[in-house]
């Protein structure tokens, strides 16, 4: 099937009792486990169904790589009340507060620390 025309896949499949349905997308993202990311731009979509087998999506494009930067999933561990009890106990904005739970990896005790000099 490599290098095949998508047209001529299409035939072939249908050939072969495959249920074809084509999709049109703008992109195509798949958000890896490990925090990564692969889009494809501007792809050509199929959607394939064949008796007793799972759905499969067959997608045809050039897939980027795109990272993720370490902040922003350290950022999504750190919950309101942390950032809250940071603000009320060293006495600062939420920024701040937010910036040193990140820097101290969530520790709330480091950042309180950190913020107020000790």
């Amino acid at each position: 099937m490599m290098g095949m025309n998508p047209k001529d896949l299409k035939k072939a499949m249908k050939r072969l009792g495959m249920e074809i349905e084509e999709v049109k997308a703008e992109s195509v993202t798949i958000n890896g486990t490990d925090g990564s990311k692969l889009i494809v731009e501007d792809p050509q979509v199929m959607i394939i169904k064949a008796k007793n087998q799972p759905t499969m999506l067959y997608i045809i494009g050039e897939p980027k790589k795109v990272e993720q930067p370490k902040e922003s999933k350290q950022e999504d561990q750190i919950n309101e009340e942390d950032i809250n009890l940071v603000i009320e106990q060293a006495n600062v904005d939420r920024e701040t507060a937010k910036k040193a739970l990140i820097e101290s990896k969530g520790d709330i005790a480091e950042a309180i620390l950190k913020l107020k000099g000790s």
